[in-house]
């Protein structure tokens, strides 16, 4: 598990025993194509990080449905806001659309490793807000696409 989360990018700046520490609260899990990870409203238990594969992202509209948001890809974090203080449910659906294998880190533990530890926090949470800013812009874009698809029916 060391090996694994020393390879991942988004650990470099963490020092040996934070990867260590961060080691105890990982599991690898696998989903097959199809199967969902989690679904919108679910409690959130756990912070993600694809290892392999691919899975959408979607978000329930009212009126059209399960809209796609974007593909996560190896290396991508799914499930950011189990690290934000106020969100406690999830916010988006996300799908296996190949087989993955990904990384599954307790939210709660990593939590309070975050506020024990500040110089781990730090490092997670400047992390998770260009995770953030990342998937507001995506999320963005997708909603002009839908205000223009929709203008065009009109």
């Amino acid at each position: 598990m060391i090996q694994t989360l020393q390879r991942i990018p988004w650990f470099l700046e963490l020092s040996f025993s934070q990867i260590e520490a961060l080691s105890k609260i990982a599991s690898i899990r696998t989903l097959n194509q199809g199967e969902i990870l989690f679904s919108e409203g679910d409690s959130e238990d756990c912070l993600y990080i694809i290892l392999e594969g691919q899975a959408a992202v979607e978000a329930h509209i009212p009126g059209r449905g399960l809209v796609f948001l974007y593909n996560a890809d190896p290396l991508d974090i799914i499930g950011w806001s189990v690290l934000t203080p106020v969100i406690r449910q999830r916010t988006a659906t996300v799908r296996a659309t190949a087989d993955i294998r990904f990384l599954c880190f307790n939210s709660q533990i990593l939590r309070q490793m975050c506020e024990l530890d500040h110089d781990f926090g730090f490092i997670i949470m400047r992390r998770i807000a260009n995770v953030v800013s990342s998937r507001l812009l995506s999320t963005r874009l997708q909603l002009f696409e839908i205000l223009r698809q929709t203008d065009n029916h009109f």
